[in-house]
């Protein structure tokens, strides 16, 4: 009977070890778990906070006694949207992200092109120098612009007068002074950009080009038929990337300018830490999540305008 049954059982499949499986399950947690608990105490946790704090009229003084705190629903979301200084800040922004961002990727792409292409001697110093000041710090950047671009001692304005230019307020200015940010802060950011873009060069076969050479393209049409429509991924990073971060400008308004003259260069982001050291919590925590509001909003349209099709 014993002979009988061991017979029986080999023909069967050996039936799976739940502690086996088990184990697996916490070991795989036991190396998920700190990076778990460090996202829910300071990502997760601080967003909820945040969220809640928006719907509540808390201020500085309510630290000492939270149970002063009231919810008011909508009213700061609604006093956000219906004050003039934030609508000049986002109309702002606007401008700096509909103009900064196409800028900073054409000069990006250019460069990487004439770096692809023409530059075969120095590529590796060109390739530096451009992304030089990506890793130099924003601050010590907007300083230097900032003495660069002042009026009375500024070295562009000393250029120009050599020529019999009178150059202008470039930042005190309200004409000029969203300008001239936005100039910085393309100039700033290409070099980021090149190397996003040689990367994606680098993967295009150079036979579509030799084949399309030969049958008469020139260089124009070489570019537009097989370089863009094959850079679409990286575009797609490319505008993501950079519309995420010009959202959020803070650091050259806040050095250069403080957001003057007359509101001028104020951005949302400026906006929102300006509340913040005015104590008005959670007025500041409606202006936050209104600014991610329009990020989330940037980032679907740019998803939908430039995803791949195929």
């Amino acid at each position: 009977m014993t002979a009988q049954s061991r017979t029986v059982g080999a023909g069967q499949p050996a039936p799976t070890a739940p502690r086996s499986h088990w184990r697996e399950h916490l070991i795989a947690w036991s190396f998920a778990l700190p990076y778990v608990l460090l996202f829910l105490v300071f990502m997760a946790g601080p967003i909820l906070v945040a969220l809640f704090t928006s719907f509540t009229d808390m201020r500085v003084t309510d630290i000492r006694n939270p149970l002063d705190i009231e919810i008011i629903g909508l009213e700061n979301y609604a006093a956000v949207l219906t004050d003039a200084r934030f609508q000049k800040a986002a109309a702002n922004t606007a401008v700096f992200v509909l103009i900064g961002v196409p800028l900073t990727i054409v000069l990006g792409l250019a460069a990487a092109v004439g770096l692809n292409q023409g530059v075969v001697k120095f590529r590796t110093l060109f390739r530096v120098g451009f992304y030089l000041p990506v890793v130099t710090s924003i601050v010590a950047i907007a300083v230097v612009w900032r003495l660069l671009l002042g009026t009375e001692v500024g070295l562009v304005n000393a250029v120009l007068s050599t020529f019999g230019i009178d150059g202008p307020g470039w930042l005190n200015d309200e004409r000029y002074a969203l300008w001239s940010i936005i100039g910085v802060a393309a100039w700033r950011n290409l070099g980021f950009m090149m190397v996003i873009f040689l990367a994606g060069l680098q993967t295009i076969p150079k036979d579509l080009y030799e084949a399309a050479e030969v049958d008469g393209a020139n260089a124009w049409q070489r570019f537009k038929g097989i370089t863009l429509p094959l850079l679409r991924p990286t575009l797609l990073f490319a505008f993501v990337i950079t519309g995420i971060g010009y959202v959020q400008f803070f650091e050259e308004p806040y050095v250069m300018t403080e957001g003057g003259p007359l509101n001028s260069t104020l951005s949302m982001a400026l906006y929102t830490y300006n509340q913040f050291g005015f104590g008005n919590y959670g007025y500041t925590a409606a202006a936050a999540f209104v600014l991610f509001v329009a990020i989330a909003t940037l980032t679907l349209v740019q998803f939908r305008l430039l995803r791949d099709e195929t």
